[in-house]
């Protein structure tokens, strides 16, 4: 843009600007949408921005801007960005103000969960555009504090219909992965014929052509180096042609252009260039008093700089290379005295952490007192949920501390925060700091912790036993129940690795927990871990009564909430493990509702996952799709990787092929990588599944026998057996089932609960012949249907009836495949539909084709939003469940009702059963 030019008129920027026009437009009609702009320094992204906001007529408007000396402080950039808009704060959700407020430091109360900030700051945006369209820009986000940038990242992906647009200029090469999967324009430099008349806006005087040439082909389209790279040069190099070619990098040119602009300023305009630079929120009346300190006059400072600074209502910089070039070229004497200026310039009432850190930056060597400040403050950022800013002020001050124990603390504490920030490169940094000169056991122990969840955050979970045990031995002198967790923590990884776990292994781990002090008061806890290490040790027989007790009491309602946030993952396991469904469900059900109900929200993902693989199991495959659909919105609005077992459960039993073979590739090579052995033999037993419904038998044999190799790993061996003896029967190798089965047979009878033992009769009855065989079968059945596993029974009578008529009793067999063809067909279980279907005919009977579901018109998540709404939850309840805005809930609602031809929320229920209603029926 030439000066004095309005935004109207950008040169060379026509399809960035219609890019934006069109993002306006949208917002004006509705419409809700992000972008990141893209490029390198001097480019023009802050010219864009002003473009929008000369175009957004009829819009709000708020802005922020990331400043590379407030990165340490969490939500600063967001509360930049929402300071406007907080007189809605009262307007959201109870748990959403709380978060918010609690992040902006304006309500005290727990640390907030990350997301729900996130959510909280998306409903905020979404209700300040109810009644004018909403424009949000976010300037120089490459220097956003990590908090900041996590949730707008997060409200970028989840906005849709809310009449918001939020558009972040982002400088390259800077990376920004919080900002990953935006739609972005990069702005790359104009072309040549843009370039000249840019240039021609700006030089008066004559000019050289080669002096022409040379400028424009050094700025390369970059407009800041066009405008700037003529001033290093006088009036006669530039019409003579004698002016001297420069190699370095044009981000390098342009900034040395600045410094040399910086350096000839004298030392007192220096001086208060120097304070601006340091101080990153732009207050005026702060950079007078601490000018003054100095002894600088301001005025007549700011006249002698005014081409690269400007005081009016903020500091204002003439562009971002300026204050990073004034800042780098000051000696470390003057950053010390402009940082100690602001410190005392600044009201520790008021700021009291951005004074703490300007005293951090003033200092020049240990110093006790600023270290206290900067813990008081990580204390605050802790209260906030910024556990970033609360690293970096416990990093300082262990750089700040001279006595060795007590560095070695801070630093292990700024490790711990930098590991729950996800910074596991600089926390593990930190902890070699740490572990230097540690001052006691306990201290020691916390190292071996966090080298443990280092070892589970980086894919290294085979490595996490070691450090554990070694963690809880040293706390049975200072914390036995501490001690007893730790163990505990051990247990599940062991138990997670499987058999791809490395020494200490399942016997050793599971021998040191038992050797374990006794806790002094018994909690859930402990008797999970005695259970889980007999299980170790002594392996499922001898295990089962201490099993079934400790899934007893996690079953129950009065358990503890941190104890049940904490460990009802790991009674799930133990009770699929002991083939107990019901129990299963309970715990599950009772994980889901808890991380929901206290916003720990980053455990909701494996929450979910857990309760859409007991979905699947009971036949509910509508439920355990929208669980699936649920989980993948969730875990991309939290940036959560996870195995997919419950989408890989659903797959299978649907038999959904390449779905499904993707899925378990995926699973059992990232498995094997990171060492989650349980994970590659659950994916395995899901492709003999596969294989067994769509009657590919050599291949499901070969898949439950890889599952079934490790019989000492939780659940899955034990149910791959049961596919292993189908797939050997029916691919006419009956030696690998009778031994499949004598395996199967012990635990099953060991476990007694009516899925083992109606499992245990079904495979039996494949291996058994006539009256004996028929026995098994009723036996199966019956026990089955005792159970909520309907999968399994409406299998059960599948296998009851293709041996009925291989007996040659049509009759007889039509029944039972009919029984199995209409529950298989209603669950949406389409592989053994098939086979079903396939046997019916067979025997002489007829299949109506299905006719069309009205939701299978539905997308995935317009499904899930109708389901929640036909199970009574509000647009504010969907919204916080999804991650999405009421907003943007009442759209994909208005689509349903369109889709599913109704006018109300209350005829949902009716419509989304009469879909689920058997859509395919057998005639005998």
């Amino acid at each position: 843009m030439a000066p004095g030019q309005s935004g109207a008129r950008l040169i060379g920027r026509r399809d960035e600007c219609r890019v934006l026009d069109d993002l306006l437009r949208g917002a004006k009609a509705g419409r809700s949408a992000a972008l990141v702009l893209r490029g390198e320094a001097g480019i023009g992204k802050t010219a864009l921005l002003k473009y929008a906001i000369e175009r957004s007529d009829g819009c709000r408007i708020v802005r922020a801007a990331g400043i590379q000396s407030e990165m340490e402080l969490s939500y600063a950039g967001l509360h930049q960005l929402c300071s406007p808009l907080l007189a809605g704060l009262d307007h959201l959700p109870e748990p959403q103000r709380d978060a918010l407020g609690a992040a902006f430091g304006l309500r005290s109360g727990t640390t907030p969960d990350r997301f729900l900030v996130g959510l909280a700051a998306l409903s905020l945006l979404a209700n300040a555009a109810a009644d004018q369209p909403l424009l949000c820009l976010v300037d120089d986000a490459q220097w956003l504090d990590q908090a900041s940038a996590l949730t707008l990242g997060f409200v970028g992906r989840r906005l849709l219909a809310e009449s918001v647009v939020l558009v972040f200029a982002i400088r390259e090469p800077v990376s920004h992965e919080t900002l990953a999967g935006l739609p972005e324009v990069p702005v790359g430099g104009l072309l040549e014929r843009d370039s000249r008349r840019l240039l021609d806006s700006v030089v008066t005087g004559p000019l050289d052509l080669r002096v022409r040439d040379r400028i424009l082909a050094e700025a390369g389209g970059n407009p800041l180096a066009i405008l700037e790279l003529p001033r290093r040069w006088t009036g006669a190099e530039v019409a003579a042609g004698l002016a001297k070619a420069d190699a370095r990098p044009l981000s390098s040119q342009i900034e040395r252009e600045f410094v040399r602009r910086i350096e000839s300023l004298s030392v007192e305009t220096r001086s208060l260039m120097v304070v601006a630079a340091a101080e990153p929120v732009g207050d005026v009346r702060l950079l007078r008093r601490a000018a003054e300190l100095l002894g600088v006059d301001v005025d007549a400072a700011v006249m002698n700089a005014s081409e690269l600074i400007t005081l009016n209502a903020r500091v204002r910089f003439r562009h971002p290379l300026v204050r990073s070039a004034t800042y780098r070229v000051a000696s470390s004497t003057e950053r010390r005295a402009a940082h100690r200026a602001l410190a005392e310039s600044t009201d520790p009432e008021v700021d009291p952490d951005r004074r703490a850190w300007h005293r951090a930056q003033a200092a020049s060597g240990p110093d006790e007192d600023v270290a206290m400040e900067l813990e008081r403050s990580a204390v605050r950022a802790q209260a906030r949920g910024g556990m970033a800013a609360m690293a970096a002020f416990l990093e300082r001050a262990s750089e700040l501390t001279d006595d060795p124990g007590r560095r070695s603390t801070r630093a292990l504490e700024a490790a711990e925060a930098k590991f729950q920030a996800g910074s596991f490169g600089s926390a593990t940094s930190l902890l070699a700091t740490a572990g230097i000169d540690p001052p006691d056991e306990l201290t020691r122990a916390r190292i071996d912790v966090l080298h443990a969840g280092l070892a589970f955050a980086q894919g290294r979970g085979m490595d996490a036993p070691a450090p554990l045990l070694a963690a809880a031995r040293r706390l049975e002198q200072f914390d036995v129940a501490l001690a007893r967790d730790t163990y505990l923590e051990a247990v599940s990884a062991v138990v997670f690795a499987g058999h791809l776990a490395r020494s200490p292994g399942w016997p050793e781990v599971g021998t040191a927990a038992r050797g374990a002090p006794p806790s002094p008061l018994p909690r859930a806890t402990d008797e999970l871990l005695d259970a889980l290490a007999m299980r170790l040790t002594e392996g499922f027989k001898a295990s089962v009564p201490a099993i079934e007790s400790a899934l007893t009491t996690f079953s129950a309602d009065d358990l503890p909430v941190q104890e049940s946030l904490r460990w009802l993952l790991l009674a799930g396991v133990i009770a699929a493990d002991l083939w107990d469904l019901e129990r299963w469900q309970t715990v599950t059900t009772r994980h889901v509702e808890l991380t929901r109900r206290t916003g720990a929200l980053s455990g909701l993902p494996l929450a979910l996952d857990s309760s859409a693989v007991v979905l699947v199991f009971a036949g509910d495959l509508m439920a355990a799709a929208a669980v699936v659909e649920e989980v993948r919105t969730v875990s991309t609005a939290t940036g959560t990787v996870q195995p997919p077992f419950g989408a890989l459960a659903l797959a299978a039993a649907r038999g959904h092929e390449r779905e499904a073979r993707a899925l378990i590739d995926a699973t059992v090579s990232e498995g094997a990588v990171h060492g989650q052995g349980l994970g590659v033999t659950v994916a395995n037993c899901h492709h003999a599944v596969l294989c067994n419904g769509l009657a590919q038998y050599e291949e499901a044999m070969s898949a439950a026998r890889a599952a079934a190799r490790y019989q000492e790993e939780f659940g899955a061996p034990r149910w791959a057996l049961a596919e292993l003896i189908e797939a050997a029967v029916r691919s006419g190798s009956p030696e690998a089932a009778h031994d499949a089965l004598e395996q199967l047979s012990e635990t099953a009878r060991a476990s007694g609960t009516d899925w083992a033992l109606g499992a245990e009769a079904c495979s039996r009855a494949l291996l058994s012949d006539g009256v004996a065989a028929e026995d098994l079968y009723r036996e199966a059945i019956a026990r089955l249907a005792r159970t909520r596993v309907r999968v399994n029974l409406a299998r059960a009578h599948l296998l009851y009836g293709e041996w009925l008529r291989r007996e040659n009793r049509r009759v007889d067999a039509r029944v039972q495949l009919t029984i199995a063809h209409e529950m298989l067909s209603q669950f949406g279980a389409d592989a053994f539909a098939e086979r079903a279907r396939r046997e019916l005919r067979a025997t002489g009977g007829r299949v109506r084709e299905r006719a069309v579901a009205p939701q299978s018109a539905l997308t995935a998540q317009e499904a899930q939003i109708a389901r929640l709404a036909g199970d009574g939850l509000t647009n504010h309840e969907i919204g916080a469940r999804l991650f999405l805005s009421p907003h943007t809930i009442d759209w994909h609602l208005r689509k349903v009702f369109s889709k599913l031809g109704i006018t109300s929320r209350r005829e949902i229920s009716t419509r989304l059963a009469q879909s689920t209603a058997t859509s395919a029926t057998a005639t005998i």
